[in-house]
């Protein structure tokens, strides 16, 4: 038996985003094609980054300044002031291209399945757009995809 592929259990009609639409029409896509996020594209259709729920979900939460004290002349953060930006941004922001994560997992069309695994494993990930050989998008894998493979 060969070894299957990306190719072998994405899903091939992936429903994408336009990274100028709203936020409200992101949470309308996603509760209307029941998914919990959904690949953002640009005007010409490259992906440009991945919206779930888990970021819209930042903007209900309280948003918190990070701890920090003074020493001398300096104010040192004992917790991230690029989080506290990046939740700022999704807090604050009225697009997706506002509230998407930009660094996306992506893999290629003959991606072993368990490498695919693998890196929805190591990086916590619940998806995966799938490029081909020019970089367009032409699939995704969740990790059901992955778990009916199984079968």
């Amino acid at each position: 038996m060969s070894e299957l592929l990306a190719r072998d259990v994405m899903v091939k009609k992936v429903i994408t985003i336009n990274k100028d639409a709203s936020v409200a029409e992101l949470s309308e896509s996603l509760i209307k094609n029941k998914i919990s996020g959904v690949p953002v594209v640009d005007d010409s259709g490259k992906l440009v980054g991945i919206a779930t729920e888990g970021d819209l979900i930042v903007r209900d939460a309280d948003l918190h300044f990070p701890r920090y004290f003074k020493l001398l002349d300096s104010i040192i953060y004992l917790e991230s002031l690029n989080k506290f930006k990046r939740n700022l941004r999704k807090y604050l922001g009225t697009k997706v291209e506002d509230v998407m994560t930009s660094k996306v997992k992506i893999v290629k069309e003959d991606t072993p399945v368990n490498v695919v695994a693998n890196i929805m494993v190591r990086n916590n990930v619940n998806r995966v757009p799938v490029l081909d050989n020019n970089g367009n998008l032409v699939g995704i894998i969740t990790r059901a995809d992955i778990v009916k493979s199984m079968v």
